[in-house]
């Protein structure tokens, strides 16, 4: 069930056969062990243009529109959702800096964190502020050329292997300010587990899948960034500056959901035809044969969800609605059909032999980040209710 032109489809072959080679063999044993993604398929994966995909070539990317973007998402999640993710921070970054950035910044920064030679992290979320960005409360004082950056985030994932850490800040410590008291600087810093404390400390937090790129919390206590690196070199614009990124990372976490489902899908079929009970295959049994019709759908449903975001995206339009609703129904998706794809393996599906167990743990995630749930259906009804 394909509308996608021809050089879509070429897209796919070749991310899918990528995955397959590179991707695969590697992600049930790294997810079991919680290794981390080696460096070497991070590299392969800019070498391949990955991460500057929807870019203009004039920065260094490959000029694709953002239905190429989902399917080579799409495709590399299908093998390891770690992997489809690595390049949702740089994504963050670049389309924040594409937006938003001085030409300075978007030549300074752009070209590299299209190759991948620069890898980032989003620091937005804090142990008291997640849904609520207004809430807010690191502090970026400005001190001559440079902003002393002080106060705690959490959940900032890949933090560790990011050579920029994408960091909102409040550069206006009036209360009253909230949402209007807000910029985003890009903090540089070397990669590694070490940090840089007391400037920067991180601690890892444990989790129960989503394994091979880690998130942290993270303390900043008076860590200098040149002035340069605030974004737009204008202070007190960071909320407005990431709302109108997040359309972008929604449409890709709805392509990251589609990948992790089709992985769970396809497993299940094929489980289902070898699979024997009561003398024949369990694909023979109704209540089988009625879950992958459910599964097979659903999925298809949420792939156009998001392609037509995709689309309307490359047309320019405003899609923070199609953005919304391809995302919590992708998100909600994923979970549904990897628990009914655990519940065709019977027992084998709760144990380690099979990857069915790591699409259902990674799938949970979805409904969490880049925007809750509970979120998205508010961006959904405020605009329905606009007018």
């Amino acid at each position: 069930m394909s509308s996608l032109s021809a050089e879509h489809e070429e897209v796919r072959r070749a991310v899918r056969q990528f995955t397959e080679e590179e991707v695969v063999p590697i992600a049930d044993p790294y997810d079991q062990a919680n290794k981390e993604i080696p460096a070497g398929l991070i590299k392969k994966m800019g070498d391949l243009g990955y991460f500057g995909l929807i870019f203009p070539p004039e920065y260094g990317g490959a000029g694709m529109d953002y239905v190429s973007m989902a399917i080579v998402t799409e495709e590399l999640s299908r093998g390891w959702l770690s992997v489809g993710s690595v390049a949702t921070r740089n994504l963050i970054t670049g389309t924040l800096l594409l937006a938003h950035g001085t030409e300075e910044q978007k030549r300074r920064f752009l070209p590299k964190i299209a190759s991948g030679e620069i890898l980032t992290a989003a620091a937005f979320t804090e142990p008291d502020a997640g849904s609520d960005t207004a809430s807010i409360k690191t502090r970026a004082r400005k001190d001559g050329e440079a902003y002393l950056i002080s106060g705690a985030k959490t959940w900032c994932t890949f933090a560790n292997r990011a050579h920029i850490l994408t960091l909102m800040a409040r550069t206006d410590p009036e209360p009253a300010k909230r949402h209007k008291g807000l910029s985003i600087l890009l903090v540089e810093k070397e990669p590694g587990d070490g940090f840089d404390p007391p400037v920067i400390s991180g601690e890892p937090i444990k989790t129960i899948g989503y394994h091979g790129m880690r998130s942290f919390s993270l303390s900043l206590q008076d860590c200098p960034v040149p002035a340069k690196n605030l974004i737009g070199g204008v202070e007190n614009k960071g909320f407005y500056q990431l709302m109108a990124t997040y359309e972008s990372a929604r449409i890709q976490t709805a392509a990251r959901a589609v990948g992790v489902a089709q992985a769970a899908f396809e497993a299940a079929l094929k489980y289902s035809k070898e699979r024997v009970q009561f003398g024949q295959p369990i694909a023979s049994f109704q209540a089988i044969r009625h879950k992958l019709a459910d599964m097979a759908t659903e999925i298809e449903a949420a792939r156009r969800l998001t392609y037509y975001a995709c689309e309307m995206k490359d047309r320019g339009a405003r899609c923070d609605l199609e953005a919304g609703m391809a995302k919590v129904f992708a998100a909600e998706m994923a979970e549904r059909v990897t628990s009914e794809a655990m519940q065709v393996f019977g027992g084998y599906g709760y144990s380690q032999e099979f990857p069915v167990q790591r699409y259902w743990r990674d799938a949970r995630v979805f409904r969490i980040f880049e925007g809750t749930s509970e979120i998205q259906r508010e961006v959904i009804a405020k605009r329905l209710l606009e007018g």
